[in-house]
Order: structure tokens, then sequence, then C-alpha cells
């Protein structure tokens, strides 16, 4: 099941049953298995969290990345907290009600009945200091005045995107500003320094798209 609750082996159940079938099953408690569509069931991220005796945290991550149909396979795990087996048609009720973290990017509308059940928290893009902040995180030790830099010059790009393709278009995000400092530190420092003052230096690992390319070589 694309909800993460379970997934059901029927290719292997169907195997079995045709080796059953052909009497080439050996072992005598094989065959009350095949009978049984339970023993095929192997539960997902979610379905383990349901039938957890301890609360559970689960994290669901880009569900806007998710085919069409996701969110609206969540609405009863999320809604009555329980779920059914499609396949035995047991009922999963919850042992205790997990914690559900669900990230997303906003690329797409989630459904209105989804949405009803969620409780909303928006994180806003870091503030500078905040990107300096990750980016000793990730790479401790680096010169300062590079990092102030390569900040200033990201956020830079940041705005001159949002100005080309308003505020709901996709810019550049922390993980292009890590891995495009990941290349700067590789080179000297003062020869970067004074490449951040001119044209955008290694544009590439930044900018992922034609169309933005082409908008920044026309400035």
């Amino acid at each position: 099941m694309i909800s993460g609750r379970y997934t059901y082996d029927a290719v292997t159940r169907l195997r079995d049953a045709q080796l059953a079938a052909a009497g080439r099953i050996i072992k005598d408690e094989d065959i009350p298995r095949i009978s049984n569509p339970a023993t095929y069931v192997q539960w997902g991220p979610l379905g383990r969290a349901l039938q957890n005796s301890q609360r559970t945290v689960v994290l669901i991550d880009e569900i806007d990345k998710a085919d069409i149909d996701f969110p609206n396979d969540l609405l009863l795990e999320l809604d009555q907290q329980k779920f059914i087996v499609e396949e035995t048609r047991e009922e999963i009720p919850a042992k205790a009600a997990p914690i559900v973290f669900i990230t997303s990017n906003d690329e797409k509308d989630l459904p209105d009945a989804f949405l009803r059940r969620c409780l909303f928290h928006y994180v806003e893009f870091p503030n500078p200091e905040r990107l300096i902040e990750i980016i000793n995180v990730h790479f401790p030790n680096s010169q300062q005045q590079l990092v102030a830099q390569a900040v200033i010059r990201f956020l830079k790009l940041r705005e001159e995107m949002g100005k080309d393709k308003g505020e709901a278009g996709k810019k550049v995000s922390t993980s292009e500003l890590i891995d495009w400092f990941r290349v700067l530190r590789r080179y000297p420092e003062d020869e970067v320094l004074a490449k951040l003052d001119g044209k955008l230096p290694y544009a590439g690992v930044l900018l992922k798209s034609w169309q933005d390319h082409v908008r920044y070589l026309k400035r």
C-alpha cells in the first residue's frame, strides 16, 4: 500500500501455491502458511507505528511529491486511527495513536479533507545569521569572511530570482547553498572572495534549470 501501512507479497504467495500444487513443498508447516494470506503481509512504517503499544513518531517527508492519491489514503489512519488490510479484511486499530509529522514544499495543492486533519507550522526561510550557522555546522573552521560573503551573494541571487519568478517560483534553497559552499572552499580564499564580487562563481552548482541560467546570463 502506498500509504506505508503495509505491502502484500502476492507474487510470493502465488509461487508458494504453485509449488504446493506441484507437490514440491517439503515442510508440512508451509502448507498452513500458504492458506493464510496474513502471513504474506509485511508491515510498513505507519503500520508498525499504529500497532506499537508505545506512542511512536512517524515522519512523512515531502508529501507534495507523492502520488496524487497518497493523502487520501491516509484519511482513515489520521482520522480514526485504524486501517484495513484489504487482502485479509482485517481491521488494525491503533494501540497507541502515533504522532505524525508531515512535511511539504507546497509544490502542489493537497486535498481539503486531508488538510482539515492537520495542524500547520510554516517554516520560514533562514535569515542570514541562521544561514551562517548552518554553513558553520556543515563546514566547521571555515573562514568567516568567506562564509559571510557567500551567504550575502546567495541571498542576492535568491532576491533576483524572486523578482524574475515571483515569490511562488522555485528559488535556490539551503541545500544548494551547502553544495555551493563545498565547491567554494576548495579554492584559495582570496581567489573566491574576488570572484564573489563579480559574476556568480560556479553558477552551475546553484542554478539547476536552463531557464535560470538564461536569466542569469542576461544580467
